[in-house]
């Protein structure tokens, strides 16, 4: 891992730490930006993609792979360090914008059609296939808003709802499609939902390894165990 990319995951780890609710919290759709037609929706239901994972549910198969290798840039993963593949952050934004966050749909359409094309104009080639050094200039020029072309949204208001929404994916309650076997959790030694604290809990200095309760959907994709 470069120092760049144990940069960027230090910032994530230390913003989910920071906001704390984030790590139990559910899908709350905050003030994102909006455009005045973001109610006109495209009459054609998602197209279903080889991506695994339950995925499908909002992005066709060229937009997932956008939002896979970008969010994976924001918060890459390593050896014994989930990223954000890892924890599934493609499968909750997924969901997200199924259900939740519906009304940020036109917000990722169009987002990713300005990603597109100034990738396409100033690479040859889109987002997905750049290279990791690449993909890395791209993502600075939206976060400093100069990358040309996005009208809306702008490019640094793509760049912080998809890197807000990383976060929400790796730090989240399991439930919601992300956080997948807990990994944001393990990565901040969040305990997440148990049945009690023993008093020796309460008085450890020590990370908590306690597997968290499990959640619907977490049970639903594991394996059945025997009773």
């Amino acid at each position: 891992m470069t120092k760049h990319d144990a940069a960027r995951r230090a910032f994530l780890v230390r913003a989910a730490v920071g906001a704390g609710a984030v790590a139990g919290a559910g899908l709350v759709p905050g003030a994102h930006a909006q455009n005045p037609e973001h109610h006109k929706q495209a009459d054609a239901p998602p197209q279903q993609h080889p991506m695994g994972g339950g995925h499908g549910a909002f992005f066709n198969h060229d937009d997932a792979a956008t939002i896979a290798a970008f969010t994976e840039r924001l918060m890459p993963g390593a050896p014994d360090k989930p990223g954000a593949n890892d924890a599934g952050v493609l499968n909750y934004i997924d969901l997200a914008l199924a259900g939740a966050y519906a009304e940020l749909q036109d917000f990722y359409r169009r987002g990713l059609a300005q990603l597109d094309a100034y990738c396409r104009k100033s690479y040859n080639e889109p987002f997905q296939l750049l290279s990791a050094a690449q993909q890395d200039e791209v993502i600075a020029a939206l976060e400093e808003g100069k990358a040309p072309g996005f009208t809306w949204p702008s490019a640094q208001e793509f760049f912080n709802t998809v890197r807000t929404h990383t976060m929400e994916g790796m730090f989240a309650d399991p439930l919601y499609g992300g956080n997948r076997e807990f990994a944001g959790w393990r990565l901040v030694g969040f305990p997440g939902a148990q049945v009690m604290f023993t008093p020796i809990d309460l008085q450890s200095k020590q990370a908590f390894t306690r597997a968290p309760m499990i959640g619907l959907q977490e049970a639903a994709s594991s394996p059945k165990r025997k009773g």
